[in-house]
This record gives structure tokens, C-alpha cells and sequence, in this order.
């Protein structure tokens, strides 16, 4: 029996929204590390761009930082298996602290980048801007768009495209050299409901050769307390 790996961060989402848009599966396998395989619901893929606000990060047990345990967050990512177990693969992770940044990058092996963001909530309405500060990036670094919830929570069955969507413990990440990490996080059910969406722009897919047009399959969650265990090598 594999051994639980410490927790180590507890964290809180809030005002998250879960914008999903269908790809082509072709055009994101090619992306993915050998041992990493793109996962489909009934031959479909998915790319999420999700907005939210992180709170309250810290190592467990330890005060909040002040300037460092409170930002923006805003994630490109899609959905995928390593050794048959289900995770989420993230492209891009945006914030606006560049020592988090580079802390998570070193420490999680994710993509986290700098990027000059803006948020306000005015009663259920959350406006979102973001934009990469990376010079000389092509691309890939843009969103704005406002959010907000609309009807009751939601009951999720595990088998329905909501459930699907993000009943996921686990991340895949890849080091430099491509060495592949399994990091695994515990929280409550989400509480979801549907959402409302508006979208301006949106450029985070460009870098894989993919525009997100249309109307999203979006759904909202208030508030999630999370803690988050240290990686372990899987491939």
C-alpha cells in the first residue's frame, strides 16, 4: 500500500468559476508528456479556464503571510491519466504574486506565471481581467470576463459531464527534464452551481494552437477550503 504523501498547504477558493470548452483531442495529446494521456468523456476533450480568488495559503498549521497568502488565480487546463489514475494537467497558472510564482514552479513543477490582474465583486457579479506579464510572450496571456451564479446547488452525479468536470483529486505536473509528479488535494464536495457567463477576451489557448469561442459549459462555487499533500514522483 502506497503511503500518503504529507500534507503540506491549506488554502481557500472563492468565487470560482468553471468555464469548459469541447477541443479536439488531437490537438492536445500532442502537448502532453510521454506517460500522460489525454482524458475524454466519450471521445471528447476539454480545456477549462478558471477564475477565482486564492485565500488563506499557507503552509499547514503556520500564520497567512501578509502580501503573499491572499491573490488572484486564473488556470488553463485539461484532463488527464498517468498509470490509469484521473488528474488535471495544467498549461498556464497566472497570479499575481511573482514569489508564488516562482515558489510553485520550483517547488510543484506547474507553470505558474506573473500576470497583472484585476478583480471585482460588486453583489453575485465578479469581473475578471488578467494579462501575462512576460515580455516578448507571443500570445496565450489574456482573459476578461464576468461571472456570477444562477439557480440552486447543484446535486452532481459522479457520471454526469458536471461530475467529470471537476470531481478530481489529483494533478500531473513535469519537471524540466520531464519527469512526471502526482500531487493529490482533499477538500468537501464542491458546491456548485450553474453559471452565468460573459467572456471579452480570451487568449489563454493560443500557445496550443487553439481559439475558445462560443459559449462555455460554465458552473459557479462560492467557497472551497483545500489542503494540498507534497508531490511524489510517478514516472
Amino acid at each position: 500500500m502506497t503511503r500518503a504523501r504529507p500534507t503540506v498547504l491549506r488554502m481557500q477558493w472563492l468565487d470560482l468559476c468553471f468555464l469548459h470548452w469541447a477541443v479536439p483531442a488531437q490537438a492536445l495529446q500532442r502537448t502532453l508528456p510521454r506517460g500522460v494521456q489525454l482524458d475524454t468523456r466519450a471521445g471528447q476533450a476539454y480545456l477549462g479556464v478558471v477564475p477565482f480568488r486564492m485565500a488563506g495559503v499557507a503552509p499547514l498549521h503556520l500564520p497567512d503571510v501578509p502580501g503573499l497568502s491572499a491573490f488572484p488565480e486564473l488556470n488553463l487546463r485539461t484532463y488527464v491519466t498517468v498509470n490509469g489514475e484521473r488528474g488535471v494537467w495544467f498549461y498556464s497558472l497566472d497570479v499575481t504574486q511573482p514569489l508564488a510564482a516562482a515558489l510553485a514552479r520550483t517547488l510543484f513543477h506547474l507553470p505558474y506565471r506573473h500576470s497583472r490582474m484585476w478583480v471585482d465583486r460588486q453583489g453575485d457579479v465578479t469581473r475578471y481581467a488578467s494579462e501575462l506579464l512576460a515580455p516578448g510572450t507571443p500570445g496565450g496571456g489574456r482573459f476578461a470576463g464576468a461571472y456570477r451564479p444562477a439557480g440552486e446547488l447543484l446535486t452532481v452525479p459522479g457520471d454526469s459531464l458536471e461530475g467529470w468536470l471537476t470531481n478530481r483529486l489529483t494533478l500531473f505536473s513535469a519537471d524540466p527534464a520531464g519527469r512526471v509528479y502526482r500531487g493529490q488535494i482533499e477538500h468537501a464536495a464542491w458546491p456548485l452551481r450553474r453559471a452565468e457567463a460573459q467572456v471579452r477576451v480570451n487568449t489563454l489557448a493560443e500557445p496550443l494552437g487553439l481559439t475558445l469561442t462560443g459559449e462555455p459549459h460554465a458552473l459557479h462555487a462560492e467557497r472551497l477550503d483545500v489542503r494540498a499533500r507534497w508531490l511524489e514522483r510517478v514516472l
